[in-house]
């Protein structure tokens, strides 16, 4: 029975007693999102946690392409994987020929653009404030081996 279905017949259930985390879904996706944009080209890919931050979205996947039409491959693999895992874009903005191109997932929006655009709008520095989520495995990590010899 649905928590809506459990209110609305009267019963009193609560789910604070239950011990499992909450699962961040946006999270996760966002991850997966960064995941895809990377092995589609995509360069300096970053997640943001906007989380207690804005109401605009939980997280941002920012990243730079290499030229409209790869962006949009981008965009393309990304919606392709959101289907899988049963999620719908709000809204996607990649008309061709342009320097920025977004995909609005309601809790993660995508951010691709070309070089220029992304030093000029600067949102990874405008979100400075917002904690960056690592998307990459430890193994992927440049550097990551050599920290580890360190330990």
């Amino acid at each position: 029975m649905s928590r809506m279905n459990v209110l609305n017949s009267g019963e009193q259930k609560s789910s604070a007693h239950t011990t499992a985390a909450p699962r961040d879904d946006g999270r996760e996706f966002a991850l997966a999102v960064a995941r895809i944009a990377d092995d589609n080209k995509t360069a300096d890919v970053r997640v943001l946690d906007l989380r207690g931050l804005s109401n605009i979205a939980d997280y941002f996947v920012i990243g730079t392409g290499t030229s409209d039409r790869q962006m949009r491959a981008v965009l393309d693999a990304i919606d392709e994987h959101a289907k899988s895992v049963e999620r719908h874009s709000f809204t996607v903005a990649d008309r061709a020929g342009t320097t920025w191109m977004l995909a609005d997932y309601v809790d993660v929006v995508i951010h691709l653009f070309d070089e220029e655009h992304r030093d000029y709008y600067d949102l990874d520095g405008l979100w400075g404030d917002a904690p960056l989520v690592e998307w990459r495995q430890a193994d992927e990590i440049p550097n990551a081996a050599d920290d580890r010899d360190l330990a």
